[in-house]
């Protein structure tokens, strides 16, 4: 799936980027990719055996190679309408901030499932495998609902600022040549590397979280659950603190912040977690709400500075390609995730029990190290040359 959407995330940008429908060039898109990213997803969870066998890993490769690009197509020109109706940086921060408000209960209610499926199981006396595929198929249905909502009531040329403020002009260049251009901004550049380095450090902790509560602070594994439950709860309370600070500081240096606030909670796990006389509960309490506020910076306030990229070379070439930047954003993301997973299995061979938690241990200064570096790699980011061009170009 992961080298389907690396493939597939650049192609689909570029196509959004280039279209001139006159239905705009984002929609058209998001329109096509909902339902059968939605159907590829519930169809994920109904195997065609109810037994290990052969034919199961043949039925989930397909439904990847059908949910991701299809997911792509409706995510990667979604991220780009974000900024063309965003005609401003402080409209591009409320927006920003209303997704991260999104994300957090998605999370919330998806984690849902098994109640509903529980409830289902009673009312129709079901297995409960069985209960749990209807409940994915009924969360599959309430994501297609929403992601209706932004192609019907959305009209993207009265909107966007494509056509509302500038005569729109889709980019012209092939879609290589415009994924090689996006990556020669230097702004861009020194953004996406500590973003990657980033993502790779969070990935490496939050698969590392189920050890660290259960092998360092020796908790049963379902209360990492209620955790992660208080960590998107305190993360969501945060952000209209976060929007107002965004508002009232750089949003580079609050950026950095969080960066260096990540750091700091993975040091706290690796120094202190399991081996200090506290009780066990207290820390990964502790942990959840010292995270929660890094977690409320770096997922609204990253987008807002791509935005302020992407229009930036916008407004300097007179080409716009949105849609390349966020795909070029994810793709690498992405990349960091996946090195995040490895190096943690890596950090594993190290010692994963109790008594022998070295690994464990380790993935956590890892995570911390790499989150200082991404925090050393985004001060090379000159926001207030970029701010002061773009208001510059704008008046011109």
């Amino acid at each position: 799936g992961r080298i389907v959407e690396a493939i597939t995330d650049p192609l689909i940008a570029g196509f959004s980027d280039k279209s001139k429908s006159r239905f705009g060039r984002r929609i058209p898109f998001m329109a096509v990719g909902m339902l059968p990213a939605a159907i590829a997803c519930a169809l994920m969870f109904m195997p065609p055996d109810q037994f290990m066998s052969t034919r199961n890993l043949w039925w989930i490769i397909a439904m990847q190679l059908i949910f991701y690009p299809t997911y792509a197509l409706y995510v990667i020109p979604h991220q780009a309408l974000m900024i063309e109706l965003g005609h401003n940086e402080r409209q591009r921060l409320n927006l920003a901030t209303l997704a991260s408000v999104a994300w957090a209960l998605s999370s919330l209610t998806s984690a849902l499932v098994p109640l509903i499926a529980t409830q289902i199981q009673k009312a129709f006396a079901l297995e409960r495998v069985l209960a749990m595929q209807y409940g994915v198929v009924f969360m599959c249905a309430l994501s297609l609902i929403w992601m209706m909502m932004p192609v019907l009531f959305i009209s993207e040329r009265k909107y966007s600022s494509a056509t509302a403020s500038l005569d729109e002009k889709p980019v012209h260049q092939p879609i290589f040549e415009s994924l090689r251009l996006t990556f020669q901004n230097k702004n861009f550049l020194h953004f996406v590397v500590s973003d990657c380095v980033y993502w790779t450090g969070l990935n490496i902790v939050t698969t590392g979280m189920l050890y660290y509560m259960t092998v360092l602070l020796d908790l049963p594994e379902d209360k990492l659950g209620i955790l992660m439950a208080v960590l998107l709860t305190t993360s969501f309370l945060l952000y209209p603190a976060v929007n107002l600070a965004a508002r009232k500081y750089s949003r580079k240096k609050l950026i950095m912040g969080g960066f260096f606030a990540f750091a700091a909670v993975f040091g706290f796990v690796y120094f202190f977690v399991g081996s200090i006389p506290v009780d066990p509960n207290v820390q990964a309490y502790a942990v959840m709400i010292m995270a929660a506020i890094p977690l409320a910076m770096l997922g609204i306030l990253p987008n807002t500075v791509l935005g302020d990229i992407a229009e930036h070379d916008m407004l300097k070439t007179g080409v716009r390609k949105e849609g390349m930047y966020f795909a070029s954003r994810i793709m690498i993301m992405k990349l960091g995730q996946t090195f995040g997973i490895i190096l943690f299995t890596i950090m594993l061979s190290l010692g994963r029990e109790k008594g022998n938690d070295l690994g464990i241990r380790m993935s956590a200064l890892i995570g911390m190290i790499l989150c200082l570096f991404a925090g050393i790699a985004f001060a090379r980011y000159n926001e207030k040359k970029t701010l002061a061009e773009i208001t510059k170009m704008r008046a011109a």
